[in-house]
């Protein structure tokens, strides 16, 4: 039985709190101020406890600071009136597990407490101090061969065009390429073709010597020379200039080129990599690409599936970019429920790999305990994903039932359709009414209405 210590000045808010707690099972203290609750912790600890901000005496804030005073680990949740920034953060910054508005509902409060009590759960084993270079990750057959292509790539020294989707990983790609080559000990360069002005991307392209335009006081070497013995890699390559397209093709075919303003003739031994999310066939119909650049880029063409072709690398892909941000940014590390990992499994994902990391390193930050759950998620992770169609089954069920002639269709699958969404929804949120009602977007006593009218006709079926 777990044992929850309530402190508030509002003798209302202790015995509305304690009765709902003790009412799911739990063992409830209840105390009037900080000082009182600090008092019993000489003899007992308890698993989580709720403190009032704003109390005469000792403030919750103060007795947060206590608790971490004396070295006790327990999970406190602050409430308060007062919503303001400077409040929730100070409580955040001292300590809080969780922050609660007043005046709050009890399906939050029971939500936080359950969260809280899943703090005595270990937590996943934090990420190495020192992790190794990011690697590709999957196990889907797509990506299975291209991890199989990059190994028998990786040897030579042929140019290799990376395409896919934005945010797919293709720099990843490019890395791999280079750490698994002969030329790993030498320097791996990066650069975004697309997010360089036209009229500075020959300079940082090729370098300049001193003189060369307005502003440029001395030699600068360019990416080339920058990546002399190693690799190049140029994103966005579908991006560039064709007149600067001209002289990256002479680099290609003869290994020589000048810096901007010089007479130097400087070889290169550089492997090349480049990238696009574009179809540059396409863009050489239209005039945009050179086609003789392109064959000299596109030796060796490596394609990234985009994420929703490699659903089942979506969990581990997920589980790695949470633990990532949490040693990142020196946080408790966090894991995702299995429900949760369920729906990011389904959700739809136009910014791909990218996305999903942005999405964990957001998730990292804002939810609250251990363990991540499907209503910590976006909305996305309740919307039907590509090749589960329920609309398309509703209606072969319906048609199905047509053709046998049955009677009353609408009202029958109607009310199984409602006992589903209430099921489902009660089960992602603990059974809590309060929050599944907020979800399906209905009124909490509506809810309760419609699960008594289901439970009512199933009562009748028997």
């Amino acid at each position: 039985m777990a044992e929850i210590w309530v402190a508030d000045d509002d003798a209302s808010i202790r015995f509305v709190l304690g009765e709902a707690l003790r009412e799911d099972g739990a063992a409830v203290r209840e105390f009037a101020d900080a000082e009182s609750l600090l008092a019993a912790l000489d003899g007992a600890v308890p698993d989580v406890a709720l403190s009032d901000v704003r109390m005469p005496g000792a403030s919750g804030l103060k007795l947060l600071d206590e608790i971490k005073a004396r070295g006790l680990h327990f999970p406190v949740i602050v409430m308060s009136a007062f919503t303001d920034v400077a409040s929730t953060a100070a409580a955040y910054r001292t300590g809080a597990f969780d922050y609660l508005p007043k005046p709050f509902d009890l399906d939050q409060v029971r939500a936080a407490v359950e969260r809280a009590l899943a703090q005595s759960r270990p937590p996943p084993p934090p990420l190495p101090a020192h992790e190794p270079e990011q690697e590709l990750i999957g196990s889907a057959p797509a990506m299975r061969e291209l991890f199989r292509r990059i190994g028998r790539v990786a040897a030579t020294d042929l140019n290799v065009l990376v395409t896919g989707e934005t945010g797919t990983g293709k720099e990843l790609v490019a890395r791999a390429l280079h750490r698994h080559s002969a030329r790993a000990p030498r320097p791996f360069v990066a650069m975004n073709t697309a997010a360089i002005p036209a009229e500075l991307l020959e300079s940082e392209l090729f370098g300049h010597e001193a003189g060369a335009f307005t502003g440029a006081l001395k030699r600068h070497p360019g990416r080339f020379e920058q990546a002399e013995g190693g690799t190049l890699f140029l994103d966005e390559i579908g991006d560039m200039p064709l007149a600067l397209q001209t002289r990256l093709l002479r680099v290609l075919a003869q290994g020589e080129f000048y810096r901007v303003g010089g007479r130097e003739l400087i070889r290169a031994d550089v492997r090349v990599i480049a990238a696009t999310h574009q179809d540059l066939d396409v863009k050489v119909e239209s005039g945009q690409f050179r086609a003789d650049l392109l064959h000299r880029l596109d030796v060796v063409r490596l394609h990234l599936p985009p994420l929703g072709e490699r659903r089942e690398d979506i969990p581990p892909l997920a589980a790695r970019f949470l633990a990532r941000a949490a040693a990142d940014m020196r946080l408790e590390a966090k894991a995702f429920s299995p429900a949760a990992l369920g729906a990011l499994a389904q959700m739809p994902w136009p910014g791909n790999v990218r996305q999903l990391e942005n999405l964990c390193r957001r998730l990292a930050v804002m939810a609250s305990g251990r363990e991540i759950r499907v209503s910590d998620l976006p909305s996305q992770a309740s919307e039907k994903s590509p090749g589960s169609d329920w609309h398309e089954a509703l209606q072969r069920v319906v048609r199905e039932r047509l053709v046998r002639g049955e009677r009353k269709v609408y009202a029958q699958l109607r009310a199984a359709f409602d006992q589903a969404l209430l099921e489902a929804a009660l089960t992602e949120n603990g059974n809590q009414r309060g929050r599944a009602a907020e979800q399906l977007g209905l009124g909490r006593n509506t809810l309760t209405r419609k699960l008594g009218s289901s439970r009512n006709r199933n009562r009748s079926k028997r």
